[in-house]
């Protein structure tokens, strides 16, 4: 099922998100809902608050991305596509910043027309639940890390806009 995406200016998109504690039908259900969300709104990435929920889930998805590489570890090895193991839902993820930043252009579904170049992270290691329960960690490099890396930070309390204002000066819209 398709959801609404909230807009700039709703206050839940400021909201920290709720630990998932039960992994049952229902967050298996958003979780399908958001990815079918996401991928009708031509996005990589889709934080629960955007759809109107305040918890630690996530889902990704950069398997239509041509024009940056992205590499991925599951569990300390290498994938050889990440597209394979596409799309990801991320429950309860947690992030630990590695290597040097870069700066590159983002926008967000919550903030339609607006990018901006935010200095991210280049590489992240994000230790989350799936579906299933499980704890894999994940490596993840490159494009992976930008977006795990907003997404996440969407779930705990700083959108992309926060960003945006912070860097002002590289900001535009489309």
């Amino acid at each position: 099922m398709i959801l609404p995406i909230l807009q700039y200016g709703d206050p839940i998109l400021a909201s920290k998100g709720k630990r998932i504690e039960e992994i049952d039908d229902r967050i298996r259900d958003l979780a399908a809902s958001m990815i079918e969300t996401m991928h009708a709104a031509h996005g990589i990435g889709l934080a629960a608050q955007q759809i109107g929920e305040a918890l630690q889930l996530t889902v990704l998805d950069i398997s239509a991305v041509e024009d940056r590489p992205s590499t991925l570890k599951l569990n300390g090895k290498d994938t050889t596509d990440p597209k394979t193991v596409m799309p990801l839902v991320l429950i309860n993820p947690e992030i630990e910043l590695r290597g040097e930043t870069e700066v590159g252009l983002e926008g967000c579904l919550s903030f339609p027309e607006i990018t901006g170049d935010i200095e991210r992270a280049h590489s992240i290691m994000v230790r989350a639940q799936t579906l299933e329960g499980d704890h894999p960690s994940r490596s993840e490099r490159i494009l992976r890390a930008r977006f795990s890396m907003r997404a996440t930070i969407s779930m705990e309390f700083y959108l992309s806009i926060e960003c945006v204002r912070r860097q002002r000066p590289r900001c535009r819209v489309a």
